[in-house]
């Protein structure tokens, strides 16, 4: 093989590697037709040039894993991911074990913080039904480059289970937002599915215990 053919078939090679893990990142957990669903929130942000959606199967009825999403949050809940990680840039995270009752009231128009100093609001919410956060992260003095919204769904599953969707959207509003937004795909990518394997782990054992 020639080397000219060579660099365009690895190079190929590496690209369709590269779209493959990506998608595979964007989708992790969903069956067929949820990435592609319409869901709770996606109105806020209709124009968006990335959006994420993955998906857990968590035995436990949506009432009992929607008590563990109301109280996200810096200072309330946590969000049941690398807490160490997060705290390397100061977000002051504590990922809670139980359902605190005092952290299970919050509205529309409430803040859900992911640092001290930083927070998303909640924009849409139906209990045991979905919760919809909005918001983005501005670039230093600078307003956000991209709108954002952070939608949460539970669907009942089978055998009184639940299917617990989540889906971001990042509509951009600035021309060189993409350079923002997409290298830290992968890093939302490993915290969003430690965030629902979180989820479900605390939803069933708190079930199991119950049942007990």
């Amino acid at each position: 093989m020639r080397p000219l053919v060579r660099r365009t078939v690895a190079t190929a090679a590496v690209l369709g590697a590269l779209l493959l893990t990506r998608r595979l990142t964007m989708t992790w957990g969903t069956r067929d037709g949820e990435p592609s669903d319409v869901l709770p929130g996606d109105e806020i942000v209709p124009q968006a040039e990335v959006v994420a959606t993955r998906a857990v199967s968590i035995d436990a009825p949506p009432r009992e894993v929607w008590r563990w999403l109301v109280q996200l949050g810096q200072g309330r809940g946590g969000f049941y991911s690398y807490e160490w990680l997060e705290n390397l840039v100061g977000c002051d995270i504590q990922n809670a074990d139980r359902i605190d009752p005092q952290w299970q009231r919050l509205a529309v128009g409430d803040d859900v913080r992911l640092h001290p100093d930083l927070g998303l609001r909640v924009a849409a919410m139906v209990p045991e039904h979905h919760l919809v956060l909005r918001g983005a992260v501005p670039v230093g003095a600078s307003a956000p480059p991209y709108d954002f919204s952070w939608s949460f769904v539970l669907r009942p599953g089978p055998g009184g289970g639940t299917r617990l969707v989540v889906r971001e959207r990042y509509g951009y509003t600035r021309w060189w937002a993409g350079a923002i937004v997409e290298p830290v795909q992968p890093v939302s990518f490993v915290m969003s599915a430690r965030m629902l394997r979180g989820i479900r782990d605390r939803a069933e054992v708190r079930v199991g215990a119950a049942s007990a």
